[in-house]
């Protein structure tokens, strides 16, 4: 097949497009995973329970709670600071609330710093991750159940860390199917 320089050139354009929507598609699964392999960038681990060694030291647990810019719910930590051994295991709750009239779905991402404190820090149970869907004026806590590893103290320069502090940032993502038709129901019956 012999392409004219303009055809060519149209091609090409639209093959460099479908790549590049293909890369932002997977980069946020790429990422999460990167993160959560190499503990880059504050990335937490996972346990199934808490720890079975609780030591007398104690380290500070701050919490933090931001918004992508547009999200409409309001998202706080419900307590800011929580000092603990280091070992025992935490439970702290964030709330988030809809304060508009309409259903809003969020998504949670996560980091802690100091960076070298995230392979320390466990999570057991957490809203990161999972789709959130609120109701107008609906306003909930959610959970996060966690735990300082021990290890911290033999690490290099995890034994310098005195206060670790768990962000999580919320952004609006798109209504589930279902959620999406009863909100579209819901308007055609107002008209």
């Amino acid at each position: 097949m012999n392409m004219s320089g303009p055809q060519k050139t149209v091609l090409q354009l639209v093959s460099v497009v479908i790549l590049m929507g293909g890369l932002a598609w997977a980069s946020v699964p790429f990422y999460d995973w990167f993160c959560r392999v190499t503990g880059f960038g504050g990335v937490t681990g996972v346990a199934d329970a808490g720890s079975e060694t609780i030591l007398d030291q104690t380290v500070k647990v701050r919490f933090d709670a931001s918004k992508e810019r547009g999200m409409p719910w309001e998202f706080t930590p419900v307590v800011r600071e929580m000092e603990m051994r280091i070992g025992e295991t935490g439970l702290a709750f964030y709330e988030a609330y809809n304060p508009t009239d309409r259903p809003v779905a969020g998504q949670a991402s996560y980091n802690v710093t100091p960076y070298t404190a995230g392979g320390f820090f466990e999570k057991i149970h957490c809203f990161c991750f999972e789709e959130q869907v609120l109701q107008p004026g609906e306003r909930v806590q959610m959970p996060v159940t966690f735990f300082v590893d021990p290890a911290i103290v033999e690490d290099v320069d995890g034994q310098y860390v005195h206060t670790i502090t768990l962000s999580y940032t919320f952004y609006e993502i798109d209504l589930p199917e279902g959620y999406a038709a009863l909100d579209q129901k819901a308007d055609t019956d107002i008209n």
